[in-house]
């Protein structure tokens, strides 16, 4: 009779047998197939992909480099780094830590910059990477703080702060070698997830915690397409998207900035899930906007949640079975180095996390080790579009013969042109083009420092200025005037633009800054 009644409610041996097996087989689905976690295919395909933003990154730069810090730039660094030293001493050695304390003039810059190009292809080519890798940390950083206000972005920290980790990734050998590869270090490989972790995670809160009603109401994406520094080509298509997709992608968004993080910590397949919800987020930014190499770095940080099981299923078999015929154990000394690194990166993690989400509560020792180390970039904050601009002021510098006849400078990839189509141009930043956004948003060209120079370039007809330009209405010789108006630029109109090919539409919100000669430059 009692088993009976056992059995009609269900809390018999059958029907707890079969609850057994149901959650078995949950439990396996979540797992995945029982195999052994290894991380060669992972890491080895990781450093070529850091190898090649490193090469982009640096490349980039050396390209506009004499144009935006060089003695004839727009912000030269020689200026800027006596000012500087004028005011501080010998302690703002430590405060900017760059080579360019050595040696500022344009021909060491230019040394320093092709030096980075160069040895990231080495990288890519895995000779010498441990100690390449190590030289490219140390040039970025010298980077960072000669760039000036051209490098203050957040994928530039990034890219120090996964460079700096993945030198204790890499093998140390000298010579490319398939074969016999050495296993990575779980340790490090779980600091670079932490940094992907916080990645994500912080540019969610930051959404939420700016009280930008926009991400409130799940309308930002309303304005973001067209209001962002450097649309795309789909950004234009993407706009005419109505409403209840644009909050639907909102919701993706923070799903996968404030859910998905949390999935790296899973299972096997739920870790893979993570993976796969904040790449597809980094590919649909990618597509839509211009973020130079910040979204390939973001993917390559997911590409280590992935294992070799994975990720032998889309690799060609034969270099397959080279990198994973035979693994060396981790030697022991590299251990204990990643085990020192972890506690250094993890007590500054603390500090973080501590500052961002609980006010500042960490232990003083601890504040004072991340205030001392602070100009390493080893651990930052991060938290794109906190606040989404819904408006788009943008800055026509204009130049004249006589005062009366005005023509436009055209930039390489900034809006200008109302009928010039948004193009296409990372991994590769314009950061001119990015630096003029900012200007226009800020209303004045004297609270960037570099604008005024900027137009007393254009009136020098400087070449390694007007070489970041696209079109220059003055091949002849330079103009004797310069002025710059703020306009309120909008994406066109659907009708309008099939109608007649235009981009954009603008109308002139105010003079931004009044007509400029040299001869009242020098008074």
């Amino acid at each position: 009779m009692f088993g009976v009644v056992r059995l009609a409610t269900g809390t018999g041996p059958t029907a707890i047998a079969r609850q057994a097996n149901f959650w078995q087989r949950i439990v396996a689905l979540v797992r995945g197939p029982n195999t052994s976690s290894s991380y060669v295919l992972t890491h080895w395909l990781f450093l070529r992909l850091l190898g090649g933003i490193y090469f982009v990154a640096f490349l980039s730069w050396w390209m506009q480099s004499p144009g935006l810090i060089g003695s004839n730039g727009v912000a030269p660094i020689a200026d800027y780094l006596a000012a500087l030293q004028r005011q501080w001493g010998s302690s703002i050695y430590w405060q900017l830590p760059t080579l360019a304390w050595l040696n500022s003039s344009d021909n060491f810059l230019n040394l320093l910059w092709g030096a980075g190009t160069l040895l990231s292809l080495l990288v890519i080519l895995d000779i010498l990477t441990l100690p390449v890798l190590a030289v490219l940390w140390v040039l970025y950083l010298s980077l960072l703080y000669a760039g000036q206000v051209f490098t203050s972005f957040q994928w530039d920290i990034l890219l120090l702060e996964v460079g700096f980790l993945a030198i204790f990734l890499a093998p140390l050998r000298v010579l490319p070698r398939l074969s016999q590869q050495e296993a990575p270090s779980r340790i490090v490989i779980w600091l670079l997830r932490l940094v992907l972790f916080r990645l994500m995670l912080e540019s969610g809160y930051a959404k939420l915690a700016s009280g930008d009603p926009t991400w409130r109401n799940l309308t930002a994406l309303t304005y973001h397409y067209w209001t962002q520094p450097l649309p795309s080509p789909l950004a234009w298509y993407m706009n005419q998207l109505p409403l209840t997709f644009q909050q639907l992608s909102v919701v993706f968004m923070f799903v996968a900035e404030l859910v998905a993080p949390f999935l790296i910590f899973g299972p096997r397949r739920i870790r893979f899930l993570g993976a796969g919800l904040m790449a597809l987020l980094q590919l649909l930014i990618l597509l839509t906007g211009n973020y130079t190499f910040f979204n390939f770095l973001a993917i390559a940080l997911c590409l280590l949640l992935l294992d070799d099981a994975f990720l032998s299923r889309f690799l060609p078999a034969r270099l397959v079975s080279k990198l994973t015929a035979e693994v060396r154990p981790e030697p022991a000394y590299r251990r204990v180095v990643a085990i020192a690194v972890a506690i250094l990166i993890g007590l500054l993690n603390v500090v973080e996390f501590g500052n961002r989400f609980f006010l500042g509560s960490v232990p003083a020792f601890a504040a004072g080790i991340a205030q001392q180390l602070e100009p390493l970039r080893l651990v930052n904050s991060y938290g794109l579009f906190a606040t989404m601009t819904t408006s788009r002021p943008e800055i026509i510098v204009e130049g004249s013969e006589d005062g009366n006849t005005w023509l436009p400078y055209e930039f390489k990839y900034k809006p200008g042109d109302l009928y010039r189509s948004p193009a296409w141009v990372e991994p590769f930043q314009p950061r001119l083009d990015w630096q003029m956004w900012f200007a226009a948003l800020e209303g004045s060209p004297y609270y960037e420092g570099w604008f005024p120079t900027f137009a007393r370039r254009l009136l020098q007809g400087t070449p390694e200025v007007l070489a970041l330009l696209d079109k220059n209405p003055f091949p002849d010789h330079p103009p004797r005037y310069i002025r710059a108006t703020l306009y309120d630029y909008t994406f066109a109109d659907a009708s309008t633009h099939f109608a007649t090919g235009q981009w954009w539409q603008r109308r002139k919100i105010q003079d931004f800054m009044q007509p400029i000669s040299l001869d009242m430059l020098a008074k």
